[in-house]
Formats: structure tokens, sequence, C-alpha cells
């Protein structure tokens, strides 16, 4: 039954945003949007072999309120780097030995990284598992790795691991 219902959530997220877009609940909608939804959820599963078992719910919600914090906070810093000129900060590039394996985490951690101003995700080494990182003002590089490992891989491996 749990399958069942977790295999229904897309295709229920996308007839709602076919009613959306459409502004109608009309029967034709719901049967157009509802065929669409399950067809489109079927060919989703199909490019996504590897499923993944996020567990400790709370975990999740400690580390997007984290994340929403440090973005929020990224955003100012970033804001004022800028508006004191480019003397002000030395971009550089980085990189940062990582132990978590999973794909899931390692895709929560790059968007965790894309999505925070000052920050890109520029690679990882699938042998050696590094992460290489672009910062907008990399002063110190420790303070960084510390950053990345302490305050994102280990609760996303809590999480996904």
């Amino acid at each position: 039954m749990k399958n069942v219902l977790n295999w229904l959530t897309l295709p229920a997220v996308l007839l709602a945003i076919w009613l959306l877009l459409n502004n109608s609940v009309s029967a034709g909608h719901l049967v157009l949007g509802g065929v669409l939804a399950l067809l489109l959820a079927w060919a989703a599963m199909a490019l996504r072999p590897l499923r993944s078992r996020p567990k400790r719910p709370l975990a999740i919600a400690r580390l997007f309120c984290r994340v929403v914090r440090d973005i929020i906070h990224s955003n100012f810093v970033v804001a004022r780097l800028i508006w004191l000129g480019p003397q002000s900060h030395s971009p550089g590039f980085m990189k940062i030995p990582l132990r978590m394996r999973d794909p899931h985490a390692r895709a929560a951690l790059a968007c965790i990284i894309t999505y925070t101003p000052g920050t890109v995700w520029a690679g990882l080494s699938e042998q050696s598992n590094i992460l290489t990182l672009h910062v907008l003002d990399l002063q110190d590089e420790a303070y960084w790795i510390r950053l990345i490992q302490q305050r994102y891989e280990r609760p996303l491996m809590e999480i996904f691991e």
C-alpha cells in the first residue's frame, strides 16, 4: 500500500500543476491531465532506476532550516562583497574530500552548494571522491572544508546512508 502511495505522488503533483496552469477543473482537463500525469510518471520511473530511501525526517527538517538560513546570510555577504568592489575579495577553486558515496546525497549537496550565493559546485572526481568548489571569497580553505563536511555532508550522510 505504501508503495502505491509513493508511486501516485508524482502523478498527483503533475495533475495539480496541469489544472493550475489551465485554470480549469473540467472533466476534459481532469481526464487529459490524469492521463498525461500517469504517462509522464511512468516515463520518469524508467529514467531513475536507482531509488532513494531518505531516513530521519527530523534531520531533513534541521538541514532544510540550516540551508535556508545559510542562503539568506550568504546573500547579504555576497551583496557586501560586490558593493565593496573586486579588490575586497579573492575568488578561487579548492578541493574538498568527501566521505559520502550515495548519489542522492551528492546531488543534494550539489544543489545546496549551488543555491548558496558565492559558491559553485565545479566538479566531483568519482575515483578519489574529491569535490572541486569555486568560492567567491576564498580566504581560508580550512574553513570551507570544515563548513562543507560538518554542516552539510554529515547531515546528508545521516539522511541517505
